[in-house]
């Protein structure tokens, strides 16, 4: 049997919303933590994106008893070393707000010039199947911070990655844009084509 059902191990509705999206006609049914009863509070106190994103598709796939994927997500900017990289949800707090991570981002950049500001999102998603090895799949996408918020949409950083190949922030695109070239949609599309492989495999 194929995988019918898989639980998004997050509790941030913008990322399950993107899962969802762009996990659309695959035939499989991607369900919350609260529908299956679990708070999803994992702390993420590894030291790379794949640590953490196994960490909490483990712990999903325990509370759920279902496939369960998970994603950690870094921005790694050139002229911070790096930084927020693993710890980008948590950039000005521990209390993960967006907005509070973009201003203190545009803080530390500031009188950075425009060829210094490149950076780069990566995303690594791991799926957790009960019984089974556990996988990880990823993507990146490059790009440079602007100086100022830019553009409606998306969520997070979005408002001030600026991606090379459109010369246009994230939140300046529309969702089927974004998911196209995206970090998360890139990592996605790889979790997306095992899942269709997996599925061809057991046809035949």
């Amino acid at each position: 049997m194929g995988i019918s059902r898989i639980l998004a191990a997050t509790g941030n509705r913008h990322k399950l919303e993107e899962i969802r999206q762009i996990l659309a006609g695959t035939g499989i049914e991607v369900v919350s933590p609260e529908d299956v009863g679990w708070p999803a509070e994992v702390e993420e106190d590894g030291e790379t994106l794949e640590a953490n994103a196994l960490k909490k598709a483990r712990a999903g796939a325990r509370a759920g008893g279902l496939p369960t994927l998970a994603d950690d997500t870094g921005l790694f900017v050139d002229a911070l070393e790096g930084l927020p990289g693993v710890r980008s949800a948590r950039y000005a707090g521990p209390e993960g707000d967006s907005a509070a991570n973009c201003a203190k981002l545009l803080a530390d950049l500031a009188g950075v010039p425009r060829e210094r500001r490149g950076a780069a999102f990566r995303c690594v998603i791991a799926l957790v199947t009960p019984g089974e090895p556990e996988r990880v799949f990823e993507g990146s996408v490059g790009g440079r911070i602007t100086t100022g918020k830019r553009g409606t949409a998306g969520f997070g950083y979005d408002p001030l990655f600026e991606a090379d190949e459109t010369g246009r922030t994230f939140a300046e695109m529309s969702a089927e844009e974004k998911h196209g070239l995206s970090h998360r949609g890139r990592a996605l599309a790889a979790l997306r084509g095992y899942l269709a492989g997996s599925a061809e495999k057991e046809r035949s």
